[in-house]
């Protein structure tokens, strides 16, 4: 396997809306009968990923989907509505329910945590001033859905000119195509795709000098 340089100084690792309704049988999206089977072993390869950034000491940002009736996007609430949908489609990761709480993982003192209520992380959230107030100039993304909130971080991350590495198998949406396809497109315009192998043997030769 290639060794690609994934830098440890200014890095960060963004875990993604790694979290009950989005992840587990019992969550939200598991009620919906959606297809989860992507879903633990890109949770195996994301704790893999926590513990390489803790032993090189990379900052962790958790962020996490946090809504409320009174932040529902109303734009959303219009799209449901002309797509034909339940409208409670909306009351995923609800503040003080369950489902918002972390799916097998959790922060520890010193990491960062993010709400948002929108899809990307960067959208009305104190993520910018992280990183800014860390030096922080690349991101090492995962997380949940591919080619939703995942993209959504990633666009905006670029966008605010962050590197942004995209890693493809700790990442996961319900269908395989739709996870493909998102990877494809950040990676032709936006992104770099590493696998976890790649990223933990890089930031070990890193340290191992």
């Amino acid at each position: 396997m290639n060794i690609v340089d994934i830098p440890i100084e200014g890095n960060a690792l963004v875990l993604v809306d790694v979290q009950i309704d989005f992840c587990s049988a019992d969550g939200k999206v598991g009620e919906w009968n959606a297809d989860l089977s992507a879903v633990d072993p890109a949770v195996d390869r994301i704790e893999r990923l926590i513990a390489a950034a803790r032993s090189h000491r990379i900052p962790i940002i958790f962020i996490a989907l946090m809504t409320a009736p009174e932040t529902d996007s109303p734009a959303m609430l219009d799209w449901y509505a002309r797509q034909g949908q339940d409208l409670s489609g909306v009351a995923i990761c609800r503040k003080g329910e369950r489902g918002s709480d972390f799916y097998r993982i959790a922060p520890l003192p010193g990491d960062s945590v993010v709400h948002k209520q929108r899809y990307s992380g960067f959208v009305e959230t104190n993520l910018e001033l992280i990183l800014k107030s860390n030096g922080i100039k690349k991101i090492t993304v995962t997380g949940f859905t591919t080619e939703c909130c995942v993209e959504s971080t990633v666009r905006d991350g670029f966008m605010r000119d962050y590197e942004c590495f995209v890693v493809s198998d700790a990442c996961a949406a319900y269908s395989p195509d739709i996870h493909e396809a998102s990877l494809r497109a950040m990676e032709l315009n936006f992104s770099t795709n590493v696998t976890t192998d790649q990223v933990v043997r890089s930031w070990d030769t890193v340290i191992g000098g």
